[in-house]
């Protein structure tokens, strides 16, 4: 049996708070039947900062916004023991979409940051599907100690850091993180703490910093394919982690390898630890036309 939850009017969970205070605007309880959070976030422009929380409701959103600042959608769904939960929100001040404000975000200097800001924390108690995206302006993703089963990151301009601030690892394995960049940026830190299997990464004009400087917890494949912008792919100084990286490339881009990365065969690179030793390997296999891939060692001392 489907339940379907539908949000009238976003405001009625406003507080009396003064203007420019933050305010809490959203609380999704949880249900005892989901055993697993769909969560879908969509946002066009604003500084959003995402957390974990100890508290049990799968999401609670709190701004410096008032009502009519600001649209949005919001759907909770409950399809088995799954519940999906989907929020879009749209600064009205915006005109134009998303090709007015690309476009002036490459051809002029209007900044990117915003005094519009979003703080939403997620609960540690449940595990979470996660698609986010977001249109301009910046992300802050703190996932530390969260359950994330799958992680996609959508960015048309905007600039977004992800990551594991607190050092503390996800509570289950991530099956896939997905990353899509076009003229924005996707930062991540202390990746391998996602525990993640797979990584794809798909870079059009921006960037993508993939760091992998902490020892892996599991072995990862990472996919990517970069355009005319740059990826970053930090390894551990580390000689024990074994590293292979494959590259189909072009004339028209540039590549740039470690000492310790020795080519084996026609773009093919690979270092003496995994020459030993194969498995548990970070395998890269990697797709680029006019941009540029770096891979740099990073000591944690």
């Amino acid at each position: 049996m489907q339940r379907l939850f539908w949000l009238t009017g976003i405001s009625v969970f406003i507080s009396g708070l003064a203007i420019g205070q933050i305010k809490k605007q959203l609380i999704v309880e949880d249900n005892t039947s989901c055993e697993t959070i769909h969560l879908q976030l969509k946002a066009n422009r604003g500084s959003h900062f995402l957390k974990p929380s100890h508290n049990p409701e799968i999401l609670s959103v709190f701004s410096n916004q008032e009502p009519g600042s600001y649209a949005h959608q919001f759907r909770k769904e409950i399809k088995g023991k799954v519940c999906e939960v989907t929020l879009a929100l749209e600064d009205q001040a915006s005109s134009g979409g998303f090709s007015q404000t690309i476009s002036s975000k490459v051809f002029s200097y209007e900044s990117t940051t915003s005094d519009k800001f979003w703080k939403m924390y997620l609960t540690d108690d449940k595990p979470y599907n996660l698609e986010l995206s977001y249109g301009l302006g910046n992300a802050n993703i703190d996932l530390s100690g969260l359950a994330v089963k799958n992680l996609k990151i959508n960015t048309a301009s905007a600039d977004v850091l992800l990551g594991y601030q607190n050092g503390i690892e996800n509570t289950v394995q991530m099956d896939t993180l997905l990353i899509k960049v076009d003229l924005g940026s996707v930062h991540t830190k202390n990746l391998s703490l996602a525990k993640t299997h797979y990584v794809y990464a798909d870079v059009g004009f921006g960037n993508v910093t993939l760091d992998f400087s902490t020892q892996p917890i599991i072995s990862n494949l990472i996919k990517g394919s970069v355009g005319a912008g740059n990826l970053v792919v930090l390894l551990p100084s580390s000689e024990l982690t074994p590293v292979v990286v494959k590259i189909k490339d072009s004339w028209l881009c540039s590549i740039k390898m470690p000492a310790n990365l020795k080519k084996t065969s026609s773009n093919t690179f690979a270092n003496e630890a995994y020459l030993k030793d194969p498995s548990n390997a970070l395998s890269f296999d990697l797709d680029v036309s006019m941009g540029n891939i770096i891979f740099k060692q990073v000591s944690h001392q």
